[in-house]
């Protein structure tokens, strides 16, 4: 199993020392793969005292080996570019050297499939004995990859799947699981707060149909219905939904503005066909559906539109600032969260390999120090809390047409409008509280002002 000690098999004595049988890894340090090695000489003697010692020869294996999971075909292609590239981008900064130990970066297209994810994810412990998983889109993913994370004994670090109950009520099933990303819910929160505070007092939400548009749709509508609105009705489109026709024509009327989550293709056809059928109240967004994986792609019916996520490309601070030039130098656009939350997991790896001194502590080992990481990324401070999640800046961001970083043409930026500081996944609701509540789903929190 990756990044598990390395099995010594059944011995046979030669020369007052055993020959060594070792499947992966001795403390981190790759030595042998599924071969028996038997020495003599000097060469035992040495192999003699570092077993005994608890040492692994040095070799050339010692690099760090990354498994990527990532959309690079299909609807989501082009999150999957912005996620690997976002990491590359690091790996080349450093020159693939994490802590002193090479980086071997491994890609696997999930193509947005949690059993395609699986499928890979197995290829990439079983076969390329990676020590690391990184990625996955789709919360189902998320749900579907931590499980062989347990079963192999290997990391896995969402950057990306945001599925609440991974880093809540099912935490305790995944040892090796940590989150560098968000979840669902976490931004939603204070959405829903500040939509209160703009006055809105009816809003129709509609999400994306399955676990993540429910989870982004409960935190919104539980932070919202709290400080005194109302949702007063609830679609789902199925996701890869691309005519939102027969939907668009029963948004209710009286309701002050609608709640959006929509993903991949959907965040750009969604806003265009509602504001083409002459709807012109305020449209508010969950994370994804004016991220700058689609931002830069619509048009100017965005403008306006206001959504939350812990990152925004026009969040102006000096880190960010350097992370958007160098990157749309690179790769000829703005980062979007899906570039940033890679990049920073590069990052985080890269602090907890320099911590070892470039050796592998082992799973259990490597998830506690990553989730005592204090850093300031691109989206600003990071923490984790007690349960893997980060803590976290969320910023409130309007798309507006400008000019920004010096660019010389006017463009969509999300503009940050309102920061709320060190946001964890359980809003001010406090843990034990929140972790009673059933998890966000179509019918939690229920619709008791929709008719």
């Amino acid at each position: 199993m990756a990044g598990a000690a390395g099995e010594i098999g059944d011995r046979a004595e030669l020369g007052g020392c055993a020959p060594l049988n070792v499947s992966n890894e001795i403390e981190g340090v790759t030595v042998m793969t599924s071969k028996m090695v038997r020495l003599t000489g000097p060469a035992l003697a040495g192999a003699c005292l570092m077993l005994a010692a608890g040492l692994a020869p040095a070799t050339a294996a010692d690099e760090l080996r990354i498994g990527v999971i990532a959309p690079m075909t299909g609807p989501f292609a082009q999150v999957g570019t912005d996620m690997t590239n976002g990491f590359k981008m690091y790996l080349d900064q450093v020159k693939s050297n994490f802590g002193g130990a090479p980086v071997k970066l491994i890609i696997e297209d999930s193509q947005g499939k949690p059993d395609t994810a699986v499928t890979k994810a197995k290829k990439l412990i079983l076969e390329d004995h990676v020590q690391l998983l990184v990625g996955g889109v789709l919360a189902p993913e998320g749900y579907a990859l931590a499980p062989v994370s347990t079963a192999e004994k290997t990391v896995y670090i969402a950057s990306v799947p945001a599925a609440d109950d991974l880093t809540q009520r099912q935490l305790g099933n995944y040892p090796y699981f940590i989150r560098t990303g968000w979840t669902s819910s976490q931004p939603h929160h204070p959405l829903g707060q500040w939509a209160c505070e703009q006055g809105y007092k009816k809003i129709v939400a509609i999400g994306a149909d399955y676990a993540f548009g429910y989870e982004v749709v409960g935190g919104f509508q539980k932070a919202f219905e709290d400080c005194g609105g109302k949702i007063v009705q609830k679609i789902w489109p199925p996701i890869g939904t691309k005519d939102f026709g027969p939907y668009i024509p029963t948004i209710k009327s009286d309701a002050d503005a609608v709640f959006s989550l929509m993903v991949g293709p959907m965040a750009l056809q969604f806003p265009k066909q509602l504001r083409d059928s002459g709807y012109t109240k305020p449209i508010v967004g969950g994370g994804t559906s004016y991220d700058e994986a689609a931002l830069p792609f619509m048009g100017d019916e965005a403008i306006g539109d206001v959504s939350a996520l812990q990152y925004s490309a026009g969040l102006q601070t000096p880190q960010n600032e350097a992370f958007v030039k160098e990157f749309r130098t690179k790769y000829g656009k703005v980062p979007s969260y899906f570039s940033e939350t890679n990049y920073t997991t590069a990052l985080m790896i890269d602090d907890v390999m320099k911590e070892t001194k470039g050796a592998f502590p082992g799973p259990d080992q490597f998830v506690a120090k990553m989730a005592a990481l204090k850093i300031v990324a691109p989206r600003g401070p990071v923490s984790f809390d007690d349960m893997r999640n980060p803590v976290q800046n969320i910023y409130i961001k309007k798309v507006e047409k400008t000019k920004m970083f010096g660019y010389d043409k006017d463009e969509l930026w999300n503009v940050v409008i309102k920061t709320y500081p060190n946001v964890g996944q359980f809003w001010t609701y406090g843990k034990d509280a929140f972790l009673k509540q059933p998890v966000y789903s179509r019918d939690f929190p229920p619709c008791k002002y929709c008719q």
